[in-house]
């Protein structure tokens, strides 16, 4: 990668941040590596609008937003969408597909601790869908999602469970067998017990703000949910 497309930065992974460079061209793709994440966008979406008490007017950041397929659907809701990632070509591809498509996100090449050092309490909803199990130190982004929340604002977070079934499906299902993702995406030690998940979460969120597990809560689910709109 070309270090000036890439700032200096803590808790960055850039082994992680390659392998989701290598493949974002084909982000939008809707039968591609991301096809999964394109199927079950419209329940994300939906969960997230109901539980937050819809999108419209709202400040909302995605982290970990990638080539932008969650942070687009936001902005059409009528959200006033900022979407972070530490990926210079998925930022690349999703600023031409929102320009494109006409639709109005800003996009940033920050990590969520930089960013919650200049921007804390100013977010109405905060979500991060599969970027914990990606980051050396994910304590730290939900402390940082902490921070940017506003008082009684809204946090959604998504990850992968760590034990024998998410790694199964995960990863043996997902990106051997039915090849859904591509070959290396997921690390099973990076993995995060929802237990370890709720004790950072009620570190920082017991009287700031809400925060929700997701609609899709195990890796079974989250399969189902991709390959069952398959025509």
């Amino acid at each position: 990668m070309n270090a000036e497309k890439q700032p200096v930065a803590h808790n960055v992974d850039h082994h992680e941040i390659a392998k989701f460079e290598a493949v974002a061209s084909r982000w939008w793709d809707l039968e591609g590596e991301f096809k999964t994440l394109h199927r079950i966008n419209p329940l994300r979406l939906g969960y997230i609008a109901e539980r937050s008490g819809g999108l419209f007017g709202k400040k909302v950041l995605d982290v970990g937003c990638g080539g932008g397929i969650l942070a687009e659907s936001m902005a059409r809701e009528g959200a006033t969408v900022t979407g972070l990632d530490m990926g210079f070509e998925p930022l690349q591809v999703a600023k031409l597909h929102a320009l494109e498509s006409g639709v109005q996100v800003e996009y940033v090449q920050e990590t969520v601790e930089e960013h919650a050092a200049k921007h804390a309490g100013q977010y109405d909803v905060v979500t991060c869908m599969e970027m914990l199990e990606h980051v050396p130190d994910p304590q730290s982004v939900v402390h940082a999602c902490a921070r940017l929340v506003k008082p009684g604002g809204q946090v959604f977070f998504s990850t992968i469970n760590r034990n024998g079934k998410a790694w199964l499906m995960a990863v043996v299902g997902a990106e051997y067998v039915m090849k859904m993702v591509p070959k290396g995406t997921h690390d099973v030690k990076k993995f995060i017990k929802p237990a370890e998940l709720i004790g950072w979460v009620d570190q920082d969120y017991s009287e700031r703000a809400a925060y929700h597990r997701p609609a899709l809560q195990s890796a079974d689910q989250y399969l189902q949910a991709g390959a069952g709109r398959r025509c």
